[in-house]
C-alpha cells in the first residue's frame, strides 16, 4: 500500500510577524476606544418662529476633539488603514487636505504613534497648521492646491509610507448602515422630536463622504428624508451633478476651506443625491454671522453654506404651508477663521459684500424690527 501522496514541491513564502500583529490590534483597539469615548456630537436646535411649525436642528461636529466634521472621517479612514494592512508602524501617514482633515489625521497619527505629514495649499489658514503641528504632525506646502494628490502620492512612495487619500476613500472607509456613523446618530437624537424623520438633511461636500454615507444610511433604512448638497462657488461638484458629468473642472479653487473642489472627486457619489444648491459664498458667509446671533456661536462658512441652503428649504416648506424638520451640520468652530470669513479687511479684499444677504436672512427670520 501506498505510505501516502508526497508533499508537493510549492512556493512557500510566510509573511506573519507576530510583532507587527501585536501593533496593529494595539492600534486598532486604541482607534476604536477614542470612538468609544468621543463619537457622539450634540443636535443643537435652532430658534424659529414656532407658527412656522417647521424645525431646524445642526448638527454639532465641531466638539470632536480635533474640532471638526473630519474627525470622524479620519478615525474611519485610520480603521481602515489599519485593517487593509497599509499603515504600519515603520512609515509615515500622508494626506492631501485643505486643513481640517490633517489636523485630525495627525491626532490619531499621534495616537497610534506614527509620523504624519499633511501636504497642502500654501494658502492654508495658519491657525489649521498650527494644530498639525500641536499634535505632532508635519506640514508640507504647494503654491498650487491642485499639487496636492500627486506631491502627496509621491511623498508616501518616497519615505516608504501610506497616502490615505481621502479623496478616494472617504466613501467607503465609513460603515454607512450603522455602528454608530453620523447619519445613525442624527436620527437616534431626532426619535423624540415632534418631527423626528427630517424632511431633508443638508450636508456640504469636501470629499462627499458625509453626503454618502447619509444617503446610503436613509435608503438602507427605508426613510422619506432627501439629502441637499450645497455647493460654493468655484467647485466642480454642483456642474459635475447638474450636467451629469465625472470630469468636471473649475479653473480656480473653492473660498470656503474644506469644501468644494476643482474636480471632481472619486468619494463624491452624485446618484445618491437628491438635490444640490450653489450658494454664493457672501450669502454663506453671512449665515454664519446670523447664526452667531441667533446661537452665539462662531462657526466656520462650510456651516454657513449648508446653512443657507437649510433656511432656504425651510422657507419652501413655510410656502407650502408644509410641517417638519431640516437637518444641518456645524461643520467646524469659527475661531479657525477670525482673520477670513469675521475679517472686514478679509473680505474687502475678496470683493465679498455680505450685508444683502444678512439682511435677506434678518428679515426671513424676523430679527428686525
Amino acid at each position: 500500500m501506498s505510505a501516502g501522496i508526497p508533499p508537493l514541491e510549492a512556493e512557500d513564502i510566510d509573511r506573519y510577524d507576530p510583532e507587527h500583529r501585536a501593533w496593529l490590534n494595539a492600534a486598532i483597539a486604541t482607534v476604536q476606544s477614542e470612538g468609544n469615548r468621543t463619537s457622539d456630537t450634540h443636535l443643537l436646535a435652532v430658534p424659529l418662529p414656532a407658527e412656522w411649525g417647521v424645525d431646524l436642528y445642526l448638527k454639532d461636529e465641531s466638539t470632536h476633539p480635533t474640532g471638526s466634521l473630519k474627525h470622524r472621517l479620519a478615525r474611519s479612514l485610520f480603521l481602515y488603514g489599519l485593517c487593509n494592512g497599509w499603515i504600519r508602524r515603520d512609515g509615515p501617514v500622508v494626506e492631501a487636505s485643505s486643513g481640517s482633515t490633517a489636523v485630525s489625521e495627525a491626532y490619531f497619527a499621534r495616537l497610534i504613534g506614527v509620523p504624519f505629514i499633511a501636504v497642502m495649499a500654501r494658502s492654508t489658514s495658519r491657525e489649521k497648521v498650527k494644530l498639525i503641528e500641536l499634535y505632532g504632525g508635519r506640514c508640507h506646502f504647494v503654491e498650487d492646491p491642485r499639487e496636492v494628490y500627486d506631491v502627496a502620492a509621491s511623498l508616501a512612495r518616497e519615505c516608504g509610507g501610506h497616502y490615505m487619500d481621502q479623496f478616494t476613500y472617504a466613501e467607503r472607509a465609513t460603515d454607512w448602515r450603522g455602528n454608530n456613523n453620523i447619519a445613525e446618530s442624527i436620527f437616534a437624537q431626532m426619535a423624540r422630536e415632534p418631527h423626528p424623520e427630517p424632511a431633508w438633511i443638508v450636508a456640504t461636500a469636501g470629499t462627499g463622504g458625509t453626503s454618502a454615507t447619509l444617503a446610503r444610511y436613509v435608503n438602507y433604512t427605508q426613510r422619506a428624508t432627501g439629502i441637499c448638497v450645497a455647493d460654493p462657488e468655484n467647485s466642480a461638484y454642483f456642474p459635475g451633478w447638474r450636467d451629469h458629468d465625472p470630469e468636471a473642472v473649475t479653473a480656480v479653487g473653492s473660498r470656503m476651506e474644506g469644501i468644494g473642489r476643482q474636480r471632481v472627486e472619486a468619494s463624491f457619489l452624485p446618484s445618491s443625491i437628491d438635490r444640490m444648491m450653489r450658494v454664493p459664498d457672501a450669502a454663506a458667509i453671512a449665515a454664519v454671522h446670523v447664526l452667531d446671533e441667533l446661537i452665539g456661536r462662531k462657526a466656520g462658512a462650510s456651516t454657513g453654506t449648508g446653512l443657507w441652503a437649510a433656511l432656504r428649504l425651510i422657507g419652501e416648506m413655510r410656502a407650502g404651508g408644509r410641517r417638519g424638520s431640516v437637518v444641518g451640520l456645524i461643520c467646524d468652530p469659527g475661531e479657525r477663521y477670525l482673520d477670513r470669513y469675521y475679517s472686514e479687511r478679509w473680505l474687502a479684499e475678496q470683493g465679498l459684500d455680505v450685508a444683502p444677504h444678512r439682511a435677506r436672512l434678518e428679515e426671513f427670520l424676523g430679527m428686525r424690527g
